[in-house]
Order: C-alpha cells, then sequence, then structure tokens
C-alpha cells in the first residue's frame, strides 16, 4: 500500500502539503483533486522519487512497478508501434537479450530466452499494442507511422498507449483525457476499470472521474483529505458539510436563486424529448451541489450581444470537408437564438471540420452558407490558443478590444476568469495551457457573441472552471453549437444532440447513455469491417415474415433477460456493501500493527475476492442489460 504520515512537501517558498497523512490500499483507484498549483502533480514526482519529503514519511512497497504517461517524446523517428511497445521495457532487455544470443549461436540461452519471453506474455506484445492504439484513435496505417508525423495532442495520445502498455502495480495518470475525444474516453474507462493494479489519477473530467476511481483525494489547505466514492459523491458530500458553514451560506443563496431560475423558465420550454429531460436533471442536480463551489475563483458571463439576426445562420445543401476530401454531403439546417445543440460522432467523422466551416476557417465545397445580418460568432478552438499574442499581457489582450474602456473595468471583467493582481499585467508566453483558455475564453465572452462555436472548450479547465463554464453558458441567450468530450457539459448546456457520422448531421432523439451503447455497436460494426476487408453485397435479404416471427420468439426472451439483468443488480450491491465494510475496517489505522497481521491479512484476502467477484458480475450484469436493451429497442423498431 501506499502511506504518508504527517508528510510535509514545499517546492521553493511554497509548501504544498503541511503534515499530511493518506493511506491508500493495493488495488484502489483514487482520483486527485485540488485547485492548480495545490500539489498533485508534486505527489506525482514524490511517488516517482524525483522528490524527496521536507517532513514526515512516504511508503511505497519496493518492489512494485510505475507506469506513468510522459509529457514529451523522446524518439520522433520510432514507428508509432515500436514508441508504444517500448513502454515495456522488461520485453525490449528480453528482445535485445534475444539478439545478442542469435548473434552468438548461443542455444542454451536462445530455449532460457525464449520460455522468458513466453512467460512475459511477449509473443502477444505486438497485438496488445495495437489493440492500444486502436481503442485511442489509431488507424491500423497510423501504426506504421513515425511518431514525428503526429500532431502534439496525437503524440499526447502515443504517450498514453506507452503507460497503458507499461506492466505495472502503479498507475499515475495526470489528464489522461486532455487530448481525447469522447470515443477514446469511453474505451480508456473500459480499461481502466479493468486494471488490476492501484491507479491515481488526475482529471478535472467528472464522468470520468465517477466511472473510474472508488475514492477522491482532495487537496484542500496543505491536507489530504480522503473520500470514498466518485467525483459525484464527493460534491454531495462536501456540498453537505459546506451548506452547513456561513461562508458557504451567502453564496448557496446566490447561485441557488440563479439556478432556480433558470430550471423553472427551461421546465416551463422542455418537452419529452430524452435529451431536455436529461437535460432538466442535470440542472436540478447542479443546483443541489453548487455549495461545493463556493470557494470557486471564477464567476462569469457572456456579455449579451447588442442585435440578433433570426435566423443567425443559415446552411443548405452543404458539402463540407476539403479540396478533393468530403467529409459531409448535402448538409441542412437553420441556427436561431436560443438553440443549444451538442455534436455528437465517431473520430473523424466531421464535427471539428463543421464548426471550422461555420467560422469561416474551412470554405464550403458546395452549397451556401448564409450569415445573419447581426450574426457575431465566438469561435473557440484549440489551435487558437497559440494565436495568442505571447508578448502580452491579459490586460493588453483586453485593451486592444476596448480602447475606450476604463482600466478599472477591464481589471474587474478579468477577474471573473481569476486573473488577479500582477497576473493581469503578465505576459502570456509563460502560462500554462489552461490560463491561455481561460483568457480566450474571457475575450469571447467580452465580445457580446449572439453565436458560439465551441469546440473542446474544457481541454485544460480544472474542475471550478468547468463548473463556472457551464454556469456562464446556462445564462447565455444566443445559439450555441458545442463539440465537447465533457460529458457533464453536454448535460447541463444542451437542448439538442446532433449526430454527425457516416456523412451526414441528422437530429439524434435520444440522449447521452444511448449515444455511449451507439458508438459501442459502431465501433464493432467499423472493427467487423476492417476484418472482412469489404462488405458482401451478395449477402442474400432475409424474408419479412420470418423477420416478425423471429421478432415475435424474442419478445418471449425479454421478460428472463430483465429478470437475469436484476438478480445480478442485486448480486452486485450485495458485494458493494461487503466491500464498503472490508475496507472500512481496512482504513483503521491500529489494524497495521504486527499482532494484528492475520486480520490484516484475512481481510485483504476478503477484499481481493470481493473486488473479483465484483469485476465479474459486473461484467455479466453489463452483458445481460445490453441483450436487454438491445432486444428491447429491436422490439421498438419492429
Amino acid at each position: 500500500m501506499i502511506k504518508l504520515e504527517s508528510l510535509s512537501l514545499q517546492r521553493g517558498p511554497l509548501t504544498l502539503l503541511d503534515h499530511a497523512d493518506l493511506t491508500i490500499h493495493p488495488g484502489q483507484k483514487v482520483g486527485l483533486l485540488g485547485a492548480n498549483g495545490a500539489g498533485k502533480s508534486s505527489l506525482f514526482s514524490l511517488l516517482q522519487g524525483h522528490l524527496q519529503v521536507d517532513t514526515g514519511s512516504c511508503y511505497l512497497p519496493a518492489d512494485w512497478r510505475i507506469a506513468h504517461m510522459q509529457q514529451e517524446i523522446n524518439d520522433q523517428q520510432r514507428r508509432a508501434i515500436d514508441y508504444v511497445l517500448d513502454g515495456d521495457q522488461r520485453l525490449r532487455q528480453i528482445q535485445q537479450r534475444l539478439q545478442t544470443a542469435e548473434t552468438n549461436h548461443d542455444a542454451h540461452a536462445l530455449g532460457t530466452l525464449y520460455a522468458e519471453l513466453e512467460t512475459h506474455q511477449g509473443f502477444t506484445a505486438d497485438s496488445r499494442a495495437r489493440t492500444l492504439l486502436a481503442g485511442l484513435g489509431f488507424s491500423t496505417a497510423q501504426c506504421e507511422r513515425p511518431v514525428s508525423e503526429f500532431s502534439g495532442g496525437w503524440q499526447m495520445r502515443l504517450n498514453l498507449a506507452q503507460a497503458l502498455m507499461c506492466p505495472s502495480d502503479l498507475m499515475l495518470l495526470d489528464e489522461p483525457t486532455n487530448h481525447l475525444d469522447l470515443d477514446a474516453i469511453l474505451w480508456l474507462e473500459d480499461w481502466l476499470k479493468a486494471y488490476s493494479g492501484t491507479l491515481l489519477l488526475i482529471s478535472h473530467d467528472r464522468d470520468f472521474l465517477d466511472a473510474v476511481v472508488t475514492h477522491i483525494v482532495h487537496f484542500e489547505r496543505q491536507k489530504l483529505n480522503l473520500y470514498r466514492g466518485g467525483y459525484s459523491q464527493f460534491e454531495r458530500t462536501r456540498a453537505e458539510r459546506l451548506s452547513q458553514q456561513q461562508a458557504a451560506f451567502e453564496k448557496q443563496q446566490s447561485e441557488r436563486a440563479h439556478m432556480q431560475s433558470y430550471i423553472a423558465r427551461f421546465r416551463a420550454k422542455a418537452s419529452k424529448a430524452k435529451q431536455a429531460q436529461s437535460r432538466l436533471k442535470a440542472l436540478e442536480r447542479m443546483e443541489d451541489l453548487s455549495p461545493a463551489h463556493y470557494d470557486s475563483p471564477f464567476s462569469f458571463s457572456f456579455r449579451e450581444a447588442d442585435q440578433q439576426s433570426m435566423p443567425l445562420l443559415d446552411l443548405n445543401k452543404a458539402s463540407v470537408g476539403y479540396p478533393g476530401a468530403s467529409i459531409l454531403d448535402n448538409v441542412s439546417f437553420q441556427l436561431v437564438p436560443g438553440a443549444r445543440i451538442g455534436l455528437l460522432g465517431p473520430n473523424g467523422a466531421g464535427k471539428s471540420t463543421l464548426i471550422k466551416t461555420l467560422a469561416g476557417e474551412v470554405e464550403l465545397l458546395a452549397g451556401e452558407l448564409t450569415c445573419g445580418e447581426n450574426l457575431a460568432i465566438g469561435y473557440f478552438a484549440q489551435h487558437q490558443l497559440e494565436s495568442l499574442d505571447a508578448n502580452a499581457s491579459p490586460l493588453l489582450h483586453m485593451a486592444r478590444l476596448a480602447p475606450e474602456q476604463r482600466e478599472q473595468e477591464l481589471r474587474n471583467f478579468l477577474g471573473g476568469f481569476d486573473f488577479q493582481g500582477d497576473r493581469v499585467e503578465q505576459t502570456v508566453k509563460n502560462f500554462s495551457g489552461g490560463e491561455k483558455a481561460r483568457l480566450a475564453l474571457a475575450l469571447i465572452a467580452w465580445q457580446k457573441p449572439n453565436l458560439l462555436l465551441l469546440d473542446e472548450p474544457t481541454n485544460h479547465l480544472d474542475m471550478e472552471m468547468r463548473h463556472a463554464l457551464s454556469l456562464a453558458l446556462q445564462n447565455f441567450s444566443g445559439a450555441m453549437l458545442l463539440v465537447s468530450h465533457d460529458r457533464a457539459l453536454i448535460r447541463a448546456t444542451t437542448d439538442e444532440l446532433w449526430l454527425v457520422a457516416d456523412g451526414q448531421v441528422q437530429t439524434y432523439a435520444e440522449d447521452l447513455d444511448d449515444y455511449t451503447r451507439w458508438l459501442a455497436k459502431f465501433r464493432q460494426q467499423q472493427l467487423a469491417a476492417d476484418n472482412a476487408g469489404a462488405t458482401d453485397s451478395s449477402a442474400p435479404k432475409v424474408d419479412a415474415k420470418a423477420q416478425r416471427r423471429e421478432a415475435a420468439e424474442q419478445r418471449k426472451q425479454l421478460a428472463p433477460l430483465k429478470k437475469t439483468a436484476d438478480k445480478l443488480e442485486q448480486q452486485l450491491n450485495q458485494r458493494n456493501e461487503s466491500l464498503a465494510a472490508v475496507e472500512q475496517q481496512l482504513g483503521d489505522s491500529e489494524l497495521y500493527q504486527a499482532e494484528h497481521k492475520d486480520r490484516l491479512k484475512t481481510l485483504l484476502a476478503e477484499q481481493a475476492d470481493l473486488s473479483q467477484q465484483i469485476e465479474a458480475l459486473e461484467a455479466q450484469w453489463m452483458e445481460a442489460q445490453e441483450a436487454y436493451e438491445s432486444l428491447q429497442s429491436e422490439l421498438a423498431g419492429d
């Protein structure tokens, strides 16, 4: 296990941790939360041996293998597949010794090394590495390309794949979803849930944390506070505690009044569409949990546009893409004030290209784009962060937009984005990715847009800034088109979902949970198509009467499928309760004294056994639930 006792950690004159205590047991999956600079990454460095404690102790089993996601690329000329395989250093050592033995014609050494390679699962390493790359969005052809040909974001995906390839007892992941789309995030969730080692995860994606982690460690006031459950449970627990404090109460009342007003307005126009109801639930949930963010340094809104147009934008029979490579065809839609649309679709389907086209960065291949007379676009994309003037300060950026405004007014506005004191006059060149993103959003918010085109606006933003952005978007009166892998943001700010897939843009009537299942089926179809090489158009057509007879037979199967899923869910809840009881006992520090070692050994064995049972039951439940829902959808379509 990992055990920190009365640990103090400093970086220069800054005290990050002051006599902090923490115990993490083997197999636990822990999310680390806290403000930027609180010490999350420094704790990673400490566990890797790159930092030393100032006082106290940090215990980590000496034989634990540690995997971590690098932030730089060591060899730009390596093939992507080879770069990922380099993550398994033990494999590379065996392969190097094999090469030496073959050169020396050492038959005895070759026999020993091939046995060692088999024990290490070396013969399947290449296929496992390609599976990792496929899950993270790489095509078969891209596996053979040199690392240098990939953009910075895709190179970070390679670093993530390399970390996942490394056999480990402890995995340290710092913002692994920053450069991933929703497809890859959902795949990574499944991979990490199946990971058998101990996981420490820094992330600002609440849905991702909820799906993966079993505990939260919150860095607060130089201490480490451990919470059981995922991010939502942490937020509930902290909100309940803070709502009892006077400092939180006043902020809560203001926030609650805003949320209640917004919910009332939205409820009045919400239809029975699944997405509308999903958003209403998200808003009500945010209202209850707003006290957990009382100490957020962010508070801002998008300034109201002076005029609107009806429609703001009209796209008619358009082909979207690049010269010689059309991605979307026959696209027609209008955007009107108040439209709040989330774009869904698999990687490479054309979501970002559509946003760029509407923003005027990519020309239409065919069709017509008509802009309203008073259209004012606020466009956010990651590449725009690099277009900020590196030698200018946030205040200078704002002054260029509004030379007639008083400096204090500009300072006050920037303060809502946490550019305070001297920071408001410091040049952008030394800013982090999160600070650049906040400045870009501030510039957009100031310019009174009536149409927001947002392509992954939450990359690099911490949890508090994401919460503030969500509130600001809820209160925005113009139209919005959003591409994001942050499912919480989509749920809380969009009224309608569009699906971008197979060269088309269509209204998606379901919600995000249904989209997750759609995406899983889409991946399976793509994989099947890749394996087959081509679709067999000569396959016989199924007789309609036979289909109806089959559907009738399936209806008889629906009831037992539901019964099986419910029974598995009940068993799963029972095992989780038992595991919670065991882990509560493991949290007793006296248990780790020498005289209790037999009891500790028994509890750890029970924990491991229950964890295995839960994993098996979860897999069975998911399979049963998917079979039930798949059959239910099929019957509805029949």
